[in-house]
């Protein structure tokens, strides 16, 4: 993983990462299964507030009467505007998927999910748990890919050990055991088993694979400026092993 890509760039590489995947898989789960991308939005605000369409209402309305024939009171007198200022608007923030499908009646197998800011924090977090916690009393699998060091990792009865990424697979015939790989900075990204309907085998994904392709293909090496810091702060070990890796790449 390169923590460089965790910021601005991140919903680009994000959308690239899930198409990808969803292409590695096609070929080895045909003919019975299908390897679908789908895509949802969530609202967010750039200052970090997340609110879903449902709760954009308001709180007083205004409506139209019937003319009335005559008036007994003056026009009021408007006041001017004292200040004006910014507010946050809402940002529609793509969210993608892979949905592995039975072809024919496209029941859903496993959901393949590429977490997101927005799955990490407010309001947007409270939606994906919502959306996480029916997959996980359905019989489909959950296979959850977290490449973000900020924001809330999703929730376990036991504390995760200390890293930066994580992987996490739950097989539906195995909950709430949930398999986990951490992830060092250090380290390749694992190649982990995707589970299908009893009967079949697991089909493997490779992680490093699919991201370097992506990193590769659209050449997001051109579109980070590595003489500077990353947007999300690296510290100690973590700090110096990414400079020295920079200074390595640029001599």
């Amino acid at each position: 993983m390169d923590p460089y890509l965790e910021g601005s760039i991140w919903t680009s590489v994000h959308a690239s990462l899930v198409i990808e995947i969803a292409r590695q898989l096609a070929p080895k789960l045909r003919p019975r299964y299908l390897a679908l991308p789908a895509e949802r939005f969530v609202a967010e605000s750039s200052g970090e507030i997340a609110i879903s369409a449902a709760s954009m209402y308001p709180d007083v309305a205004v409506t139209r009467e019937a003319k009335a024939a005559y008036s007994v009171e003056p026009p009021a007198t408007i006041a001017p505007a004292r200040l004006q200022l910014s507010t946050y608007l809402p940002e529609r923030e793509p969210q993608f998927t892979v949905e592995i499908r039975v072809i024919g009646s496209r029941e859903l197998v496993t959901a393949i999910e590429v977490l997101s800011p927005s799955n990490k924090r407010g309001s947007g977090r409270e939606e994906y748990l919502d959306k996480r916690n029916r997959i996980l009393r359905s019989s489909a699998h959950l296979l959850e890919i977290d490449l973000l060091r900020s924001g809330q990792r999703v929730p376990m009865r036991e504390a995760l050990p200390p890293a930066p990424y994580f992987v996490f697979l739950s097989r539906a015939d195995k909950r709430p055991v949930t398999d986990v790989w951490p992830i060092m900075l250090d380290e390749p990204l694992p190649t982990v088993p995707v589970p299908l309907l009893p009967g079949d085998d697991d089909v493997a994904l490779d992680l490093q694979l699919a991201f370097t392709t992506v990193y590769d293909t659209f050449g997001y090496g051109f579109a980070v400026d590595y003489t500077q810091p990353p947007e999300i702060p690296l510290s100690g070990a973590e700090a110096e092993w990414a400079t020295e890796r920079v200074r390595r790449w640029a001599g």
